[in-house]
């Protein structure tokens, strides 16, 4: 190529770079000129191969999915056929291309709402057929499934591989085995039967909230459904019947809203470690019972659990340094029970299974097609300790210590 001659993989460039800084930053915090600039182009260059920001992300996320897709067709077109030797070849296939898309992954997790309606219809479309392939050759595996059972185990497999999205540093050898291993042990799960208990927090009529509470419920909701930079006081106010400047009676401003929901967030997820240690027995114990405990807290608090999941880049810097050193404590305490389970599983290792544990409680009830199951936090439960054990098992320890959390 001579000097000044434009790379025939502009496009791909333009894609990498801009994947990468959704990862990083969220969708609304990265301009065009950001993602031009980290290319080593003018903005009205990117222009050239993309009408607009939002069809650049539609395009990072179907052509990932393509990918993926791709590298696991092989695999699974022979899945129903011979469900007994194909699974491990898909399974080590989709943790592979998780591996080398990580940025993907997040995007596909969190970004996904910022897609236009056409893109994310297609992107449902093109993830569906990929899932009818997986769906197909699980029911071979397992007949013992119904279709509602198969479903969840899939996608609980995809938020195994998902998962890697939320790490900085990774093992440098037996990841791709490890997920792939978590992966296995979901689709082979057994399911608890469903107990009419779980549906009681559905039903509780809650006391008419304050102004303040309806302003931080409101804000909590448009920033999951939004992101925080699209949410502005005035759509806070609207969402909740008052002017815009009437917000600020309650709360100094949007960033104040942001802080109070992440803060609530942090204290019950905190809360929760705290009974669950002082209630358990012993380690395994104390491990059952805070997945319990996180599933619990996660389905009583949907917006508030994204949120204090993908928005603390926007609060002020002490704050959101604060925040992020409580994300990391509460991980190290499952990482530390997980290891007083099995001392013979690294630290990496057991990190990467908690981070998987913890990645199911999280998509699974934001998918409309599960959030309404009337056992669903059992199954949740039940799926965190079996990803659990299956790490422990990993160790050579073998899976007894952790068992389904009650």
């Amino acid at each position: 190529m001579t000097a000044g001659a434009r790379p025939r993989n502009r496009k791909a460039l333009l894609a990498r770079a801009a994947a990468d800084l959704f990862a990083q930053r969220g969708y609304h915090a990265v301009a065009v000129g950001d993602i031009a600039a980290a290319a080593g182009i003018t903005a009205p260059a990117l222009y050239r191969h993309f009408p607009s920001k939002q069809d650049l992300l539609g395009h990072v996320l179907l052509t990932g999915v393509d990918e993926l897709a791709g590298r696991v067709s092989d695999a699974v077109a022979g899945l129903a056929d011979d469900p007994a030797s194909r699974l491990r070849p898909v399974l080590d296939a989709a943790a592979g291309v998780s591996i080398d898309q990580r940025q993907l992954t997040a995007l596909w997790r969190w970004q996904g709402r910022h897609l236009g309606a056409a893109d994310q219809k297609e992107l449902r479309g093109r993830v569906g057929a990929l899932l009818g392939h997986w769906l197909s050759g699980l029911h071979a595996l397992r007949p013992d499934l119904d279709r509602g059972q198969a479903q969840l185990l899939c996608f609980a497999a995809l938020s195994v591989f998902g998962s890697v999205g939320d790490h900085r540093a990774c093992p440098r050898t037996g990841f791709a085995e490890l997920l792939a291993d978590l992966g296995e042990a979901v689709v082979r799960a057994e399911l608890p039967e469903v107990t009419p208990r779980d549906d009681d927090w559905r039903t509780r009529v809650a006391p008419p909230p304050s102004r303040r509470e309806e302003l931080l419920t409101a804000a909590t909701r448009l920033f999951r459904e939004h992101g925080f930079h699209a949410v502005s006081v005035e759509d806070i106010g609207a969402a909740t019947g008052i002017a815009g400047p009437s917000v600020y009676r309650h709360f100094a401003g949007k960033s104040d809203l942001l802080l109070a929901a992440s803060r609530r967030m942090a204290d019950r997820l905190t809360l929760g470690l705290e009974d669950s240690l002082a209630a358990a027995a012993d380690p395994a114990d104390a491990l059952r019972r805070l997945a319990r405990s996180y599933v619990d807290t996660v389905l009583r608090s949907d917006d508030l659990i994204a949120v204090y999941t993908t928005e603390l880049a926007n609060l002020p810097e002490r704050d959101g340094r604060e925040l992020r050193a409580m994300q990391r404590g509460y991980v190290a305490e499952w990482v530390r029970l997980l290891r007083a389970v099995a001392p013979d599983l690294d630290e990496p290792r057991a990190r990467v299974t908690v981070h998987a544990a913890l990645t199911i409680v999280n998509d699974i009830p934001r998918t409309p097609r599960f959030s309404a199951r009337p056992g669903l936090a059992d199954e949740l439960a039940a799926l965190a300790s079996v990803v659990l054990a299956a790490g422990v098992g990993s160790a050579g320890a073998g899976p007894a210590g952790v068992g389904p959390a009650r």
